[in-house]
């Protein structure tokens, strides 16, 4: 599934996943494994209680450079 990613509607990091997930928008949601946890947290929380499914993936670097980033992430929700 993460080989698909590069190629979905998605957008990148805490705030932006955040506000997809509460707006309904997020279909599934991709958590880095060594993010902190007080980030993550309250994302998979969130994702519980709207039903979002969540991915976990082994760390941000692979995270962040599967979306075509220079940095780490901790979060990708997709939107598609």
């Amino acid at each position: 599934m993460l080989s698909e990613l590069p190629s979905m509607a998605k957008v990148v990091g805490v705030k932006q996943s955040k506000k997809v997930i509460r707006d309904g928008g997020a279909k599934r949601v991709f958590i880095a494994a060594d993010a902190e946890r007080r980030i993550t947290d309250p994302i998979r929380t969130l994702c519980e209680e709207h039903d979002v499914e969540v991915i976990d993936v082994s760390s941000m670097r692979q995270l962040g450079e599967t979306v075509g980033i220079a940095v780490g992430a901790a979060v990708v929700a997709v939107t598609e």
